[in-house]
């Protein structure tokens, strides 16, 4: 009698457990932008420093999910999708390698990496908009300034990318921000090698 009961009890634990495993949520999966390892430097490799920041990007997006434009008016917040750092971190360290590449600098830092007192350019960078429309394309809108070392003018910019996007999952949305933000890094080094 008592192996009928030990039997039934343990069959119970196998189908809850088995309950329990159907009930979980799925896993997180975590994303990074990527520097582009196309890019070449045009021209000259050069001397001076650059500093990368401050960047800003838009509220909206200034979060751990991955966010979705579902329509002109409707975003999707993806809780199982999400930054492995804060976005605005991983932006300026894109464009800090892309910078990298473009200028052939070892001198290219992140503003929170470098010296205060540097004789660099400074670059600053507003992200107006940063959309994924999954399956279809990102849009980058990003306002740029470069304070050049020893000048009082500033360079200025504004770089509006549409990317397509290679797939229909997160890793192809997060793929295509990342080469936006290297079209985005050309016309800053761009207006850099015009300025040195």
């Amino acid at each position: 009698m008592k192996r009928i009961e030990f039997a039934r009890c343990a069959s119970l634990c196998v189908v809850g457990m088995a309950l329990l495993a159907a009930c979980a949520s799925p896993r997180s999966s975590f994303y990074t932008l990527s520097p582009d390892s196309t890019l070449e430097s045009v021209g000259a490799p050069l001397s001076v420093a650059v500093v990368v920041g401050p960047v800003t990007i838009p509220e909206l997006v200034d979060r751990p999910q991955l966010v979705t434009r579902v329509s002109g008016n409707e975003v999707r917040l993806d809780e199982f999708a999400r930054w492995g750092e804060p976005l605005k971190s991983g932006v300026a360290d894109v464009i800090a390698a892309d910078l990298t590449r473009l200028l052939g600098s070892k001198q290219v830092s992140v503003s929170s990496q470098t010296v205060a007192g540097t004789e660099a350019c400074r670059v600053r960078v507003d992200i107006v908009q940063f959309d994924s429309m999954p399956g279809e394309a990102v849009a980058v809108d990003a306002l740029w300034t470069v304070r050049v070392a020893g000048r009082t003018t500033l360079l200025t910019g504004r770089s509006t990318v549409r990317e397509p996007v290679q797939g229909t999952d997160e890793a192809a949305l997060v793929a295509a921000h990342s080469r936006a933000l290297a079209a985005v890094s050309r016309e800053i080094a761009a207006a850099i090698r015009r300025a040195t």
